[in-house]
C-alpha cells in the first residue's frame, strides 16, 4: 500500500529526528507533534532508516528476544539465574511475546513509510535510498523468520484486520528478487552515498553496502543448501563472483551512540549468565588467543580463570558454590562497563563468515574461488584480526593440533577436532570456527548449529520441555499467544505452512532432517 501522502511522511520523520536527538527508547510515549514539515528531504529519510536500523536489531529487548533464547541455544552462554527457565527450553510466552511485538511493532511501519517515500516510481530521486533499505529488510525478516519459520512479510501494513504469514520457500525466493532489484540500482550508482551518517554501519557507502549485499545472498544461498541446492549453488556463485567481503574494510558494525545504545552493558551487572561449557572447551582446548576477548576472567578464581558451565540446570544445581556467578567467566571487556553502551559496535556481518560459507560451498564442490582449505584459514585469519590478534599468533593457530578439552562440569571434551584443518572433518572445524567468529551474534549462530548440527554441543543438563529432550536441539520458537488472539487465521494458516505443530521440535523448512 503505497503512502502517497508527504505530509503524513514529513511528520513522521520529524517524529524521528526527535527521537534520535534525545533518547529512543521514549519514542513509543510520544503521541503528538505540533509541528509539521511540508516537503520530503533526504535529512527526514535518514533519522527513518536510522530507526529502522536500529530497531530492527535492537528490538527493545535484548535479553528476552536474543540473550535468553538463541545466545543459550547455541550454547555461548549458559543461564546462571534459579527464576529463568528458558535454558532448560521453556519457551517463555511473555518474552516471545515482547520480541515479536517489539519487532512488528517498530519494523514493518517505519520500514515501509522508508520504502513507500523512497518507492522510484512515487518519488523519483531516492532510487539508492530504497535499495539499501530493500537489502536492510532482507537481513531483518530473514533473521526473524530464523526463530518462528512462516511470518507476516509480503503483506505487512495491508491495512486489514488480519496480516497472512508468508511460507519459509516464498521468503527466500522473495529475498533473492528483492536483492536483484536492489543490487541492480546500487551497481548503476555505486559510487554514490545513501543517508550519508545517518547510516551507522557504513555512512552511506553504497560500495560498501553492494558488497555487503553479496555476502548476505551468500548466506541465505547455505542456508538453503539442504533443500533447494541447484538454486543455492547458482545463487552462492553469482553473489561470490559479484564480490563478497574480503577483509575487515568490509565488515558490517553498527556504530552504538547515546541515541541507539547497545544493551549488552546494561545487562553485565545482573550476573544471569555466564560462558557455556561448550565454549570454555573449545576456545581452552585450542589455546585460542581471542578467550580474553570474549570472556572475562572469573571474579573469584577458586576454580581456574576462565571457567564455565553447562546449559540447562536445574534451579537446585545453580545454588551449588562452584556454580556461583563470581566463580565462572562472564562475557569479555569490550562490552564492560555500563558506559560503553554509547561506543561500542553491534557486530551486523563480519567478513570472516563469508570465508566460512565460501569453504562450505567448496565442499559443496561449488565455485567460490578457493579451496576448502584455504577459504577455511582465511576466515580464522580475519576473524582472529578482528580482534586484534597478531600474525604470528594466527599462523600458530591455523596449524595447531589442539583439540578441546574436558570442563568441570564434562567428563568428555565436547569434540575430538583440531583447529589445523582435515579433509576427513572439514565441515565441522569450518562449522565451529564459523560458531567462534559469529560470537556473539546468538541468532545467526543458532541458526547454523540447527542447519549442520555442528559445532557439537554438550547436552544440557535437564529440559522442561515435553517436545524437546535435553539431547536434542531446540528447532524453533513457538508463535505468540498474541497472535493466536489477533491474527488467528493467518496464525492457523501458518501452521500449514510450517508443516508441522507449533512445538520447539518442528523443524524449518530449509532444517530438514538429514
Amino acid at each position: 500500500m503505497k503512502t502517497k501522502n508527504i505530509l503524513k511522511i514529513a511528520f513522521v520523520g520529524l517524529m524521528m529526528t526527535f527521537v534520535f536527538s534525545g533518547c529512543t527508547d521514549d519514542f513509543e510515549e510520544i503521541n503528538t507533534n505540533e509541528r509539521v514539515l511540508t516537503e520530503l528531504d533526504a535529512a527526514t529519510l535518514g533519522n527513518m532508516y536510522a530507526r529502522v536500523q536500529y530497531r530492527g536489531f535492537y528490538m527493545n529487548y535484548h535479553q528476552t528476544s536474543q540473550n535468553l533464547f538463541a545466545d543459550h541455544y547455541c550454547q555461548y552462554f549458559a543461564n546462571t539465574q534459579n527464576a529463568f527457565s528458558s535454558d532448560r527450553y521453556v519457551l517463555v510466552g511473555g518474552w516471545l511475546n515482547g520480541a515479536w511485538r517489539s519487532f512488528y511493532g517498530n519494523v514493518p511501519n517505519n520500514l515501509g513509510e522508508v520504502l513507500d517515500a523512497t518507492d522510484p516510481v512515487e518519488n523519483p530521486g531516492f532510487e539508492t535510498m530504497n535499495a539499501v533499505a530493500q537489502i536492510y529488510k532482507v537481513i531483518l525478516y530473514e533473521r526473524i523468520a530464523n526463530y518462528w519459520g512462516p511470518i507476516p512479510y509480503s503483506q505487512v501494513n495491508n491495512g486489514e484486520s488480519s496480516v497472512p504469514y508468508d511460507s519459509q520457500q516464498d521468503l527466500y525466493h522473495d529475498f533473492f528478487t528483492t536483492l536483484d532489484a536492489a543490487l541492480s540500482i546500487l551497481t548503476a550508482n555505486s559510487a554514490g552515498n545513501a543517508f550519508g551518517n545517518n547510516d551507522q554501519i557504513y555512512k552511506g557507502d553504497i560500495g560498501k553496502w553492494i558488497t555487503f549485499a553479496n555476502t548476505l545472498r551468500l548466506r541465505i544461498a547455505l542456508r538453503i543448501s539442504y533443500v533447494e541446492p541447484s538454486l543455492a549453488q547458482a545463487e552462492a556463485e553469482k553473489a561470490v563472483t559479484a564480490g563478497v567481503m574480503l577483509s575487515n574494510a568490509d565488515d558490517a558494525a553498527f556504530q552504538c551512540t547515546a541515541n541507539s545504545k547497545h544493551n549488552m552493558p546494561r545487562m553485565i551487572p545482573w550476573n544471569e549468565f555466564r560462558m557455556s561449557s561448550n565454549m570454555e572447551s573449545v576456545l581452552r582446548g585450542y589455546d585460542d588467543p581471542r578467550m580474553e576477548h570474549f570472556f572475562s576472567p572469573a571474579v573469584d578464581p577458586e576454580f581456574g580463570d576462565y571457567r564455565g558451565l553447562r546449559n540447562g540446570y536445574e534451579v537446585v544445581d545453580l545454588a551449588k558454590p562452584e556454580l556461583f556467578y563470581d566463580k565462572l567467566s562472564r562475557i569479555g571487556p569490550k562490552w564492560i562497563p555500563v558506559d560503553q553502551q554509547d561506543v561500542i559496535t553491534w557486530e551486523i556481518m563480519l567478513s570472516p563468515e563469508a570465508y566460512f560459507l565460501r569453504a562450505e560451498g567448496a565442499l559443496n564442490n561449488w565455485n567460490m574461488g578457493g579451496s576448502a582449505e584455504e577459504l577455511y584459514n582465511s576466515g580464522i585469519e580475519m576473524s582472529m584480526k578482528y580482534w586484534g590478534i597478531d600474525d604470528a599468533a594466527i599462523a600458530a593457530y591455523q596449524q595447531s593440533a589442539n583439540v578441546p578439552i574436558a570442563t568441570h562440569d564434562a567428563a568428555t571434551p565436547v569434540s575430538t577436532i583440531p583447529v589445523k584443518f582435515d579433509a576427513a572433518n572439514a565441515l565441522e572445524q569450518i562449522m565451529t570456527q564459523k560458531w567462534l567468529a559469529l560470537y556473539p551474534d546468538g541468532w545467526e549462530a543458532w541458526a547454523e548449529a540447527r542447519r549442520t548440527d555442528f559445532p557439537k554441543m554438550y547436552d544440557r543438563m535437564a529440559s522442561e520441555n515435553a517436545d524437546v529432550a535435553a539431547n536434542e536441539m531446540m528447532r524453533r520458537v513457538q508463535f505468540v499467544s498474541s497472535e493466536y488472539e489477533q491474527n488467528s487465521v493467518a496464525v492457523e494458516d501458518a501452521l500449514t505452512k510450517l508443516g508441522g505443530p507449533d512445538k520447539g521440535s518442528t523443524r524449518l523448512w530449509w532444517n530438514p532432517s538429514k
